[in-house]
């Protein structure tokens, strides 16, 4: 899987938590999903767990507190697929 492949599924995977969505619309890797697409905090587990599901990956705690972005997300994953 390309990092394409993986930032699309990423996208359609934080869609139902945001809550700006005319940033969604312009979504890019640099969008930052905290600020910018208004994701909870709280609801940031929720999205970490379905990208362990849908990509069948293990993401460690401290991984975790490095996704910031969209990127950041594409980044992590994409080196878990390996």
């Amino acid at each position: 899987m390309d990092s394409q492949e993986v930032f699309e599924k990423v996208v359609k995977i934080i869609t139902p938590y945001v809550k700006d969505q005319e940033a969604l619309a312009g979504v890019t890797l640099e969008t930052h999903i905290l600020d910018k697409l208004k994701v909870n905090s709280a609801r940031l587990v929720d999205v970490v767990l379905e990208f362990e599901d849908a990509f069948d990956i293990e993401i460690a705690d401290e991984d975790v507190d490095r996704v910031e972005t969209v990127g950041n997300a594409v980044e992590l994953i994409v080196s878990k697929l390996g």
